[in-house]
C-alpha cells in the first residue's frame, strides 16, 4: 500500500512539474508568432523573470525531485571516489551543481557570450562527478 501510495505521489508530482513547464512555456511572450525567448515573463513585475532563468529553476525542483524518486526507489550506499570522501547520488549533485555554477561564472568573466561553451563544460564535469567521485 505504502509503495503503490508513494508511487501514485510522485506520478503527480512528474505530472504537476510538466505542467508548470507547459505553463512556462506558453507565458514566453510573442510578437507576430515569433516567441521572444529573452523577454520578461512578468512585464512590469519587481523582477525580471526571464524564461531561460524559469527554465534554471525549473531543472533545479526537477533534478531535486527525480533523485529524491532514484533515493527511495533504489536505495544506496554511500561510495568512496577520487576525492576520498564518502558520497552518495545527492552528494555528487550538490557537488555537480556547485562547480557548474563555477565553471559558467567563469566562463561568462573569461569567454564572454554564447555560454553553450560554459554548459558544455559543466555538463563534461557533473558526469565526470558521477563517475569518479
Amino acid at each position: 500500500m505504502r509503495n503503490r501510495s508513494l508511487a501514485m505521489g510522485f506520478t503527480l508530482a512528474a505530472l504537476l512539474m510538466l505542467g508548470l513547464l507547459a505553463w512556462l512555456v506558453l507565458r514566453v511572450p510573442s510578437e507576430d508568432g515569433v516567441r521572444e525567448w529573452t523577454g520578461s515573463l512578468d512585464p512590469g513585475g519587481w523582477m525580471a523573470w526571464t524564461f531561460p532563468a524559469a527554465l534554471f529553476f525549473w531543472v533545479i525542483a526537477a533534478l531535486l525531485l527525480a533523485f529524491t524518486w532514484a533515493a527511495i526507489r533504489f536505495p544506496e550506499t554511500p561510495r568512496r571516489g577520487a576525492l576520498r570522501i564518502w558520497t552518495t547520488r545527492g552528494d555528487r549533485l550538490f557537488i555537480s551543481l556547485l562547480g557548474s555554477a563555477f565553471i559558467n561564472l567563469a566562463w561568462l568573466g573569461f569567454g564572454g557570450t554564447p555560454a553553450w561553451g560554459g554548459l558544455i563544460l559543466s555538463l563534461i564535469y557533473a558526469a565526470a562527478v558521477f563517475r569518479w567521485v
